[in-house]
């Protein structure tokens, strides 16, 4: 990892931290999150979800809530073979864009420094290293189907965004309450 990408990812960790973390920087006790139109963007996305697509095992799910007086939205998810991970999602007032993280137990760690809202869902970009070392960037869509279905799309470039290939794609299924 290049010294450049490295301090990248540091300064993005931190800012994706203070973003989660607002009363530590003395925000006022009322949430200013949960009437802030631009952090409900990804409401629809909150609740259980079976994923299935092409690849995805019959027991994998996903659990999304709301975190931290509805500033962060927390994905808990499950790839039914033991892969496991966490997306952290939030809209940052202060640069008006939304950041994310993904963590995995397979100790994968992605940052998206840049989010933006659609009428259809978010689109995240941040960078990555390939498994040849080369650098990434990866692009994530979290697309509303309907009050029902979501669709996540996560595709990688190795040609700064000009051509994309398809790293997963999940077919979410709201459970029955």
């Amino acid at each position: 990892m290049t010294q450049q990408l490295r301090q990248l990812v540091l300064v993005s960790a931190a800012t994706v931290c203070m973003a989660l973390t607002p009363h530590a920087f003395g925000a006022s006790a009322s949430s200013p999150c949960a009437n802030n139109t631009e952090s409900r963007q990804l409401d629809f996305w909150i609740g259980d979800w079976a994923i299935g697509g092409q690849g995805a095992a019959t027991s994998a799910s996903s659990h999304v809530s709301l975190a931290l007086d509805k500033c962060a939205i927390i994905e808990q998810w499950d790839g039914g073979r033991g892969h496991r991970g966490e997306n952290i999602f939030a809209y940052s007032a202060d640069d008006k864009n939304w950041h994310g993280m993904f963590v995995d137990n397979e100790g994968r760690v992605h940052i998206f420094l840049e989010g933006k809202a659609s009428s259809d869902g978010l689109t995240f970009l941040g960078p990555g290293i390939g498994a040849d070392g080369a650098s990434v960037l990866n692009r994530v869509r979290i697309i509303r189907i309907g009050p029902n279905r979501v669709d996540q799309l996560w595709e990688k470039s190795a040609d700064h965004g000009k051509t994309w290939s398809t790293a997963f794609h999940g077919e979410y299924s709201r459970k029955n309450s």
